[in-house]
């Protein structure tokens, strides 16, 4: 079932992980189905040991009396009824109770990935209060839990004590009526006693088996509810980079605005085109749907002139190299995560981590590129991070490259080698450039200018300074200032 649940986190769709936090997916994958299915295997185990005991005994108890047995079978229906209703409220517990666990856990991953921020701004008395109340909640719900299941056992001895006294009292009067023997009664009282045994242990599964399946169901639930990426079955083994968008909306929700509104835009093969435009103004969000990260409400996007719906998922992302300003490393060797997902060829890696300027650096790691790099490579600079994420588009060597800000942790001086490998990588291959920084969309074949969702200018660099519009303005800051190469847009 874990398997299961990580197969389907691998192929998901995306809005998954906007609707979950990494905490309590991981919480469901790792320990919920652990505890659930530990749970469930010793309830079903004391179930069949106790359900068969008490078959076996109340058999014994119908051939000494059948009429004294009809009273402790009187019991059953007030049992279950207790079961039932406790079990319900278990079951409502054990649910907030997984709630807040990942509101606790999500506070922890929280606090983990922003440990700097927390300790420069002094915001830990803030997070120990916030972490204190969320930890007091779930200890409020463990304790309701508690009570629930414990009722159980004492209500269950009450019943039982009630039916024992019944029995006793009818016995004694058909001894004094019919003679019952000495030996017959102290029998069926004796079995009656044992019958208390398992009965009592049965009422105290329901409590193990309610929260296990409680977590089951959540593993349940992503496995059977969570929608996977759709795809198509075209594949090509190479694309020759001819993109088309062609009045293309997308919206991530009804209540806000579209991210790109009937944007059209046309990419030749081999064309390095930059895009350039404030936060917000849908840059990410267009090669993101070219990746198919976000898919379009409107409009459509070809690539070598097939609607990218109708691709493969596995063929159309082997055609696309990304290099992002965020970059994510796995805690794995050097080589590993260079040749992400692809056969490890040493001395093809080797050849990468040179034109990305990192030779130097991986020489002087201990294990050379079978160095592990730990968790995100937190250790390296962002610089180190960065080469290494252009080395791992230099490997994959795919015909469209996606390039965000891909030289934005660097220093002026790797930046310029950094550059130089660029260049060399972007020959003979479509390339999107999202660019916050003048000094990266000067060779562009052509620069994209947006704004809310549209294109507002399109050319060459010389020509949107001759035309003198927005892309004009902004270069003219950067001049004013003396920063045009780190100058913000």
């Amino acid at each position: 079932m874990r398997q299961a649940m990580f197969t389907k986190i691998l192929e998901a769709d995306l809005k998954l992980f906007t609707n979950q936090s990494s905490s309590a997916l991981s919480n469901t994958v790792v320990y919920e189905v652990q505890n659930g299915s530990i749970m469930l295997v010793n309830s079903i185990l004391s179930l069949t040991r106790n359900g068969l005991t008490l078959l076996a005994l109340t058999g014994y108890l119908l051939y000494l009396n059948w009429k004294l047995t009809l009273i402790v079978t009187v019991m059953f229906p007030s049992v279950a009824w207790v079961m039932r209703v406790l079990t319900k409220r278990l079951h409502k517990i054990t649910k907030a109770s997984q709630s807040a666990t990942d509101s606790l856990a999500y506070v922890v991953e929280e606090n983990v990935l922003a440990h700097r921020d927390i300790r420069l701004y002094a915001a830990q008395n803030s997070q120990a209060e916030r972490f204190s109340h969320l930890s007091d909640s779930l200890r409020h719900l463990a304790m309701k839990s508690t009570v629930a299941g414990a009722a159980m056992t004492p209500m269950t001895q009450m019943l039982a004590a009630i039916a024992l006294s019944a029995v006793i009292s009818v016995a004694l009067v058909q001894s004094a009526s019919s003679g019952t023997s000495v030996g017959g009664f102290v029998a069926f009282v004796s079995a009656m006693l044992m019958i208390i045994a398992p009965i009592r242990q049965l009422s105290e599964v329901s409590s193990p088996i309610t929260r296990g399946l409680v977590a089951l169901e959540r593993g349940l639930d992503l496995i059977e509810s969570t929608a996977s990426e759709t795809e198509g079955s075209f594949s090509k083994q190479r694309a020759c980079g001819d993109i088309e968008f062609s009045q293309v909306t997308v919206s991530y929700s009804p209540e806000s605005a579209p991210a790109l509104k009937d944007l059209s835009l046309s990419i030749k093969s081999g064309e390095t085109v930059a895009l350039v435009g404030a936060s917000g103004s849908g840059k990410t969000t267009l090669v993101n749907l070219l990746c198919r990260f976000v898919d379009n409400s409107a409009g459509h996007v070809l690539l070598d002139g097939q609607n990218i719906k109708d691709w493969s998922l596995q063929s159309l992302r082997a055609q696309l190299a990304f290099v992002s300003q965020h970059v994510v490393m796995l805690n794995d060797s050097v080589a590993a995560n260079v040749a992400l997902g692809m056969p490890i060829d040493a001395e093809k890696i080797k050849h990468c981590l040179k034109a990305a300027n990192l030779t130097r650096f991986v020489d002087e790691l201990p294990q050379g590129i079978n160095t592990v790099v730990g968790h995100n490579a937190t250790q390296l600079s962002g610089g180190q991070r960065q080469r290494l994420a252009i080395a791992r588009a230099l490997y994959k060597d795919a015909p469209i490259l996606i390039l965000d800000e891909a030289t934005s942790a660097l220093d002026t001086e790797s930046e310029r080698t950094v550059q130089d490998a660029l260049e060399q990588l972007i020959k003979n291959r479509t390339t999107l450039v999202i660019a916050h920084r003048l000094s990266t969309v000067h060779h562009a074949d052509r620069i994209v200018v947006m704004d809310t969702g549209r294109i507002i200018e399109t050319g060459s660099h010389t020509e949107l300074i001759q035309r003198n519009g927005q892309y004009a303005r902004l270069y003219k800051i950067g001049l004013h200032d003396g920063t045009l190469e780190s100058a913000t847009i």
